[in-house]
Formats: C-alpha cells, sequence, structure tokens
C-alpha cells in the first residue's frame, strides 16, 4: 500500500530529472535550430526535416522502450543509464562541426561538407531523441506514476508543472548567454554532462518501482496492446481523458507557436531593445516566484479538495482568458488575459496529467507511454499549429498588421488575435469527453 504523501526521496528525484529532463528537451527545441541553421549552414527545409524525424523517433522510442521496461519490470536502470547516454549524446555535438565532418568523410567540396554535416546532426538529434525519449518520455513517466497514488498527484503534476517554464527561462538566457560569449561546442559539452550527471545521481536516489519480475508473452503483442479495441473498451475512461488531453494540446497550439511573434510584431514588443533596470528584473523574479508557488499550491489544493470540483472552472478560466487575449488591444490588457488563460492552462495540465495517471492500469504503465505521447505530443503538434495558420492566413487581411521578414528572411504573414478566439471555440470541444470522465471520479479512490 503506498504512502498518500510524496517522500522526501521521491521530491528530490521529482524535481531533479524532472528539471534536467526539461533543460535538454528546451535546448533543443529552442538552440537546436540556430545551431543546424547559423553554425553548420543549413536551411529552414532541413530544420523542418530534423523536428519532424526528431518527434517521430519520440514517439516510436517510446512505445518499444515503455513496452521493454513493462516487460523487465524495470524502470530505474533505463532511467538513470538512459539520462547517462542522453548527456553523453548532447557532449558529442560539441564535436560536430564542418571541419570535423569534413576530415572525417574526406570531403573537400563545400556544398557536399555542409550537406553531409547537416545529415550528421539530424542523425545524432534522433540518436539524442532516442536516449531523451527512453529515459524520460518512456521510463521517468512510467516511474512516476507507479511511485504515486490519486491522493498526491496533483501535488506531484503541481511540481512538474513548473519545471518547463523554469527550463525555458533557465535555457533562454542561461544557454543564450553561453552560446554568445563560449561558442555552442562549450555549452552543449556542459550541459551533456549536468544530464549525465543526473543520472549517475540516480543510480543511488531512485528506487526500483516496477515489480523487478519479467513479464511473459510477445514483445510486438506488448507494443500494440493499446490500439486493441477491447483495451479501449476496458479502459474508457483513460482514453477519454487522453482524448480531453488531446483536444486541450491542439487548442494550445492554436496560438503558442505564434504568441512571441504576435507579441512582437502585432502588440509592438521591441524585445531587441528592452529596458532591463534592476527594479524590472527584481520584478521578474518575484513574479516568477509566485508563479511557482500558485502553481504547487494548485496541485496541492487540488488533492485536498478532488480533480473533478476543479475541472470546469479551470476550462472555464482558460476560454475566457483565451477570448480576452483575443480581444486585447494593448501590451497591458494582453499581459493581464495572458495570466489568466495561463492560470487555466496550469490548471488544467495539473489534472488531466493526474487523471491520466490515475486511470492508466498499474501493471501495465509502460504499455501505455506511446499511446500517452499520441494524445500528449504527435497529434496536437501536427493539427494545432496547422489549424492556427489557418485561421491566420483567413484573418490577416482585416489587419493592418501584415507581413514581415523572419529570421530566415522569408515574408511570413503576422499572427492575429483570432488565433485565441479560435483556441477557446476549440478549447470548449473538451467539454463532451470531460463529462464522461468526470463520472469516473465518482469513485472516492480517484476523487
Amino acid at each position: 500500500m503506498k504512502k498518500s504523501g510524496l517522500s522526501k526521496r521521491i521530491l528530490v528525484n521529482l524535481v531533479l530529472f524532472g528539471f534536467m529532463g526539461q533543460i535538454a528537451w528546451n535546448m533543443e527545441n529552442i538552440y537546436f535550430n540556430t545551431f543546424l541553421f547559423n553554425y553548420i549552414g543549413g536551411t529552414t527545409k532541413d530544420i523542418s526535416r530534423m523536428v519532424a524525424l526528431s518527434a517521430a523517433t519520440a514517439v516510436i522510442t517510446t512505445f518499444a522502450m515503455g513496452a521493454l521496461s513493462d516487460k523487465l519490470g524495470r524502470r530505474k536502470g533505463f532511467i538513470c543509464f538512459g539520462y547517462i547516454l542522453w548527456g553523453l549524446t548532447v557532449v558529442s555535438f560539441a564535436f560536430i562541426s564542418r571541419d570535423s565532418v569534413a576530415t572525417l568523410f574526406g570531403l573537400t567540396d563545400k556544398a557536399g561538407i555542409i550537406a553531409a554535416t547537416v545529415s550528421v546532426v539530424i542523425i545524432m538529434d534522433c540518436i539524442m531523441t532516442f536516449m531523451g525519449s527512453t529515459a524520460n518520455d518512456a521510463a521517468f513517466n512510467a516511474w512516476v506514476t507507479e511511485v504515486t497514488v490519486p491522493e498526491n498527484r496533483g501535488t506531484a503534476e503541481g511540481i512538474l508543472a513548473v519545471l518547463p517554464t523554469l527550463a525555458m527561462f533557465a535555457v533562454t538566457i542561461g544557454f543564450g548567454a553561453g552560446v554568445a560569449s563560449l561558442g555552442y561546442p562549450v555549452c552543449f559539452a556542459a550541459l551533456g554532462a549536468g544530464v549525465s550527471l543526473c543520472g549517475v545521481i540516480g543510480l543511488f536516489t531512485i528506487k526500483e518501482s516496477g515489480t523487478s519480475e519479467k513479464k511473459q508473452g510477445s514483445f510486438l503483442n506488448d507494443l500494440i496492446y493499446g490500439f486493441r479495441p477491447s483495451v479501449v473498451k476496458k479502459h474508457g475512461r483513460l482514453y477519454l481523458t487522453l482524448v480531453c488531453v488531446c483536444i486541450f494540446g491542439v487548442a494550445v497550439q492554436i496560438f503558442f507557436p505564434y504568441i512571441m511573434i504576435y507579441i512582437q510584431h502585432y502588440l509592438g514588443l521591441d524585445i531587441n531593445n528592452l529596458n532591463i533596470t534592476p527594479v524590472t528584473a527584481v520584478l521578474a523574479v518575484v513574479v516568477l516566484a509566485g508563479f511557482i508557488a500558485v502553481t504547487v499550491g494548485l496541485g496541492v489544493l487540488v488533492d485536498k479538495i478532488g480533480k473533478a470540483r476543479f475541472v470546469y472552472p479551470a476550462v472555464f478560466v482558460f476560454a475566457v482568458g483565451l477570448i480576452s487575449a483575443g480581444l486585447a488591444k494593448t501590451l497591458g490588457t494582453f499581459a493581464v488575459s495572458a495570466a489568466i488563460f495561463f492560470a487555466g492552462y496550469g490548471l488544467l495540465m495539473i489534472i488531466l496529467n493526474a487523471a491520466v495517471r490515475d486511470f492508466t492500469p498499474e501493471d501495465k504503465v509502460g504499455l501505455f507511454q506511446g499511446v500517452r505521447m499520441i494524445f500528449f505530443v504527435l497529434i496536437p503538434m501536427i493539427i494545432g499549429p496547422f489549424l492556427g495558420n489557418l485561421v491566420i492566413k483567413i484573418f490577416s487581411e482585416n489587419h493592418a498588421a501584415g507581413t514581415y521578414l523572419n529570421d530566415f528572411d522569408e515574408v511570413v504573414t503576422v499572427p492575429v488575435p483570432e488565433m485565441f478566439i479560435a483556441a477557446a471555440i476549440f478549447g470548449l470541444l473538451i467539454l463532451l469527453p470531460l463529462f464522461f470522465v468526470k463520472r469516473g471520479y465518482s469513485d472516492k479512490k480517484v476523487r
């Protein structure tokens, strides 16, 4: 019988592995594109190819390694050695350059050298993603599900929810400053060493969460387990919850990829000439600290009062915030609206993530991690940006913002406020599957 409280050991590992994982993912999402484009000489087509192959690798890896860790009845080794190898693959990027690739393959033609170097970067990104998805998406996520219970998952998800934001700030400021002053190789080496060190620490801090018993049966059958109609029917509330997550994810992706461009080019924030004073720096720290306290506090509150009581208010706050953001005409009013919809976003993320863990069968946690990735990542990141771009194209003629030249010298359309309205409308579709999921919480165990 697992305790309803989170032990210090579990809390330390949640923060350590959750934060370092987010640091590595954010570095890939933010700086691998600029590394390929600026340092190697790749094109925007190369960037899109790398992103697509990396996403496919993440989903396939999570399916395979989640099932394998379930079959072996172990998580610790996949997490710890996965992080160690993940860090080493990050370090390997410190040695990738046009000169090193030219020497390795004996190339002299400039075009051939660039093409080969781009290919090496993309291949290594996929290898790095394989390690990261094995350690984080498959094993660590399964471990979190197994070491928590419905009564404390709100708290755990509240902690995990703040880590992507903290990691984004750390990577954007720290890694960016490091690249500017020390260059990519030093930064890749330092970050990779940190990720590997995290894995080494885990060898002494993580306790095995699985049964440590090998499961019988076909590995291939395990891979397709989550797609069987009988399994979907048996675990209907889990799949309905995943549908809720998917709808929520699509709604977020309708506006999120374009939000910084919108703030800069529609609302007029000059990010290149920000007047950062000691007062504004302190204020930013206070706001960040407040965000952490509120998010973790909401997670604790969800555990005490119950997920079901919070879910409809969370949807309402999210939708109202998005609608008000779409109507906002100034940076000030947009900031207030953003605070509202991000509050709803954070609360929904805590509730839905915890609900997925609640409804995941305890003896097959790893088998469902790949299915989880499809609903959490793959579908939202394909459909959401497409819908957002469609809305921007349809309504751009109604605004004077027009077009601008992006960092790749491409003429692109400025995002428009209607994308927030569209996200709110799409997000409200969550109410239909949510009605049936909420009924699942009539059981006191899952609250």
